[in-house]
């Protein structure tokens, strides 16, 4: 492991050295900015906007209603999640492309309710919201408890409960890996189930969710992957637990035999019995194309740099007096890192201004995103370096960096 860099000419020697550099060519990222919020929208890949072109201007514009077949439009659920499948260590029916998160934790969480031997469904209080709405909804339509539980009690309510768990695998705010193992071993314990969503993780952090025995997953595929605004998410479901559960949302693309038109319902094997309505065939080529980014891609390589990035942020960032939410130690963190200054939305907008783009997450909490396949060492030691002038020069004090934008 090479030391953590002191300096830039420190920093251009990791890239010099960096097997990913090369990746950074594949992405359509504008002259003279630095693109920090990878894990809230991941920039367009050069391959992606092609495909969307030809998705549209020749498949869709000419061929029209044949493309379905003679393009492969009605497999693209199946053939993209194919080849997602190894980014989560995953078999490729054990996963597929549909639906946004949302939905899919509802599915999942309502299908592995009636094998849960508690019927409460649970939440940490620190989760992403959505992913408490989704189960606030759940519970309302059937009848059962919602459990709002103390941050890292998780593990305690499966094995004490038995019940059904959402949790992510990165944290959305502080950017802390959970322990996938010791949540499902509680969960055997208890005879309960975790769904886990992994939007912060996939594309970054080597997920193995087959080797860590997890058997419920949903993700997003616009943040680390590079999917698109809007991508569509996907479902993992183990392939021995796949047999007993039903979707609570019975589409027709969910179904083993869609165009017999049947009336009744005969679901898909293995992971694709959750698919529901047709697929955003724009959306999907765009996606299709961004894995390619990660072909010939080592899981390990990628959150290895990710962790450099990761304690060279921190590092600079507590010097100048940030406090630091997310966890020093790169083994237990995702791909992004978490400063907290009371100031914190108008210094994110002071550095959008100067092309450093981070996020905002209220109260006060500035988010960057690492992602190793299109950010080097040395830029992000300038986008530091930047930080560092906005504090000093109170650049934040700015009047237009206080007015809030819809989305931060």
């Amino acid at each position: 492991m090479p030391p953590l860099p002191e300096s830039r000419q420190d920093a251009l020697a990791l890239d010099r050295d960096d097997p990913l550099a090369a990746a950074r060519d594949l992405f359509a990222l504008p002259e003279g900015v630095t693109y920090l919020d990878g894990h809230s929208l991941g920039p367009a890949t050069r391959a992606a906007i092609d495909a969307v072109q030809r998705g549209a201007g020749e498949a869709w514009a000419n061929g029209l209603i044949g493309s379905w077949n003679a393009e492969g439009w009605i497999d693209l659920p199946r053939t993209v999640a194919a080849r997602l499948a190894p980014l989560l260590g995953a078999a490729p029916g054990e996963v597929i492309v549909t639906d946004s998160v949302s939905v899919n934790l509802f599915k999942l969480a309502a299908a592995a309710l009636p094998l849960a031997k508690g019927r409460v469904l649970g939440v940490e209080e620190d989760e992403f919201p959505t992913d408490a709405y989704v189960l606030d909804g759940l519970g309302a339509l059937v009848g059962c408890e919602v459990r709002r539980l103390p941050s890292g009690r998780g593990g305690d309510f499966l094995a004490d409960e038995g019940g059904v768990l959402v949790r992510s695998v990165v944290n959305y705010r502080t950017a802390r890996l959970a322990d996938m193992e010791a949540h499902e071993a509680a969960a055997r314990q208890g005879g309960g189930l975790v769904v886990w969503d992994t939007s912060h993780a996939t594309g970054v952090v080597p997920l193995d969710l087959r080797a860590r025995g997890a058997r419920l997953a949903a993700g997003c595929t616009y943040k680390y992957l590079n999917g698109g605004p809007g991508a569509p998410a996907f479902v993992y479901v183990a392939q021995a637990l796949a047999g007993d559960l039903q979707t609570p949302i019975r589409g027709w693309f969910g179904h083993s035999e869609p165009f017999a038109f049947g009336l009744d319902y005969t679901p898909k094997d293995g992971a694709a019995r959750f698919a529901a309505g047709t697929p955003p065939v724009l959306s999907l080529l765009a996606l299709d194309a961004a894995l390619g980014a990660f072909e010939r891609k080592n899981p390990a390589a990628l959150w290895q740099k990710a962790g450099m990035l990761g304690d060279l942020c921190t590092a600079r960032a507590e010097a100048m007096g940030f406090e630091i939410l997310s966890p020093r130690d790169r083994r237990a963190r995702g791909g992004h890192v978490t400063l907290r200054h009371e100031e914190g939305y108008p210094i994110v907008q002071a550095l959008i201004a100067r092309g450093i783009i981070g996020d905002f997450r209220a109260p006060d909490a500035i988010r960057f995103g690492l992602s190793p396949l299109f950010l080097s060492h040395a830029e992000l030691w300038d986008a530091m370096d930047q930080v560092e002038d906005v504090l000093a020069s109170r650049a934040y004090d700015d009047p237009a960096f206080r007015v809030r934008a819809a989305v931060t």
